[in-house]
């Protein structure tokens, strides 16, 4: 008696999950074919980043190679 029950409740629950996915995919079916179908859109970039980093500079040539414009002209 115990294996016929087991074996009852055993076939129902994968009666009962058969079920649900054949009613998940019926559900979904045209959102699956559309995701399969789905081509994405290129990406061109639009902006082109330049990063610049000045090095560090000694401070013994710093002073030397800085003259204001000002002076220059006067």
């Amino acid at each position: 008696m115990f294996t016929f029950v087991a074996a009852t409740l055993f076939f129902g629950a994968f009666l009962m999950a058969m079920g649900t996915i054949a009613w998940m995919f019926l559900l979904y079916h045209n959102k699956m074919i559309a995701a399969l179908q789905f081509e994405p859109i290129p990406h061109i970039p639009v902006y082109q980043i330049r990063i610049r980093r000045p090095r560090a500079v000694d401070a013994g040539r710093a002073a030397a190679v800085r003259v204001p414009n000002g002076a220059v002209t006067a």
